[in-house]
């Protein structure tokens, strides 16, 4: 690359830095260990990012209530120890207040319905604990909703009492690993926004865990967003390239419109930490058959990439007001509109 090329790309990737520092950025999706002496400071690297929001797992449907429950309070202490950098998420004045303050806010959310134990009134009482986003199987499927990894089920009776649930309760209604009818059902029946906070294309990258056209449809026709996931395997890029996460972006935005596109990388913060419960079966959860070959040992582009994507953004010439939506507005919208104070 030449010297003039290379102060080009340099000016661009401080031009996506610049635009990150102006704009609300939203990550609808990373993972922690889910072991209680954990805590969250990892996530100090979203916040040097730029980023302002982030959903965190807490929970899927093969870890135990009672774990899930311990994770749960881990974190909330630890969030509140940190109190300088991290704000815990409540209502949406919490994201604002953090956005202000140069923090980061941190909500949750779960990977499945098992948790529930068949009991739709559990949903309100893990949104207490602060919870603010659901999808209801987890790859597999279970009582609720049928899982991408498995065969394909529409969603239950028990699912759409669940449905309701979420929706009374304010949560998110996320269909990101849920099977094809299930995850249409979903967005049929529910009242509010659906999302997929991370899910990608699968026009682009034929892999089960991604989205089909008539989903990216049925997801948008409810007001929703698709977050983008920075998981190589479901972009079909190992180097999980910033140019690869913009043509997924592209290609949702041309389908449906710029406000129906952020981002939802799932990145892992892995720590060298065993967080499986006992007994689990991981080619279970993620075949090999459908690319696994290590469980989750994948290539994810990290938070730092954020920057890079904003920059890309503006070289496509989306606009200052269309890069600000995809970044974070969308899912700010979303919220909004669902959140309950």
């Amino acid at each position: 690359m030449s010297e003039q090329a290379t102060r080009g790309r340099d000016a661009l990737s401080g031009s996506g830095a610049a635009l990150c520092a102006d704009a609300l950025v939203w990550d609808c999706h990373a993972c922690l260990p889910l072991h209680p002496g954990v805590g969250v400071s990892a996530l100090e690297r979203h916040r040097r990012a730029g980023v302002d929001f982030v959903s965190v797992n807490v929970g899927m449907d093969f870890n135990p209530v009672a774990d899930i429950l311990q994770v749960i309070a881990s974190f909330r202490a630890d969030i509140a120890r940190r109190a300088d950098s991290f704000v815990q998420v409540d209502t949406l004045d919490d994201v604002f207040r953090a956005k202000r303050e140069g923090k980061l806010a941190v909500a949750f959310d779960l990977e499945g319905s098992v948790m529930l134990g068949d009991n739709p009134e559990m949903v309100a009482l893990f949104q207490r604990l602060g919870v603010r986003q659901i999808h209801l199987a987890y790859n597999r499927n279970n009582s609720v909703a049928g899982g991408c990894h498995d065969q394909d089920m529409a969603l239950t009776a028990l699912g759409r009492e669940v449905v309701a649930a979420v929706n009374r309760a304010g949560l998110l209604m996320d269909c990101s690993h849920t099977g094809y009818r299930s995850s249409l059902d979903i967005m049929a029946c529910s009242t509010r926004p659906v999302i997929y906070s991370h899910a990608n294309p699968r026009a682009l990258a034929d892999h089960p865990r991604n989205i089909r056209d008539d989903q990216i449809d049925a997801c948008a026709a409810t007001g929703g967003v698709i977050g983008i996931n920075g998981i190589g395997l479901f972009l079909g890029d190992p180097e999980v390239r910033a140019d690869t996460l913009l043509r997924n972006i592209d290609y949702v935005a041309e389908r449906v419109g710029v406000e129906h596109v952020g981002l939802g990388l799932d990145y892992m913060y892995r720590l060298g930490v065993n967080d499986s419960p006992p007994g689990l079966d991981r080619n279970h959860w993620w075949p090999r058959s459908a690319g696994y070959a290590a469980g989750l040992s994948l290539d994810i582009a990290p938070p730092e990439r954020i920057p890079e994507i904003a920059a890309g953004l503006l070289e496509r010439d989306y606009g200052l007001p269309a890069a600000r939506a995809i970044l974070g507005g969308n899912f700010l919208r979303v919220a909004a509109a669902t959140w309950i104070s």
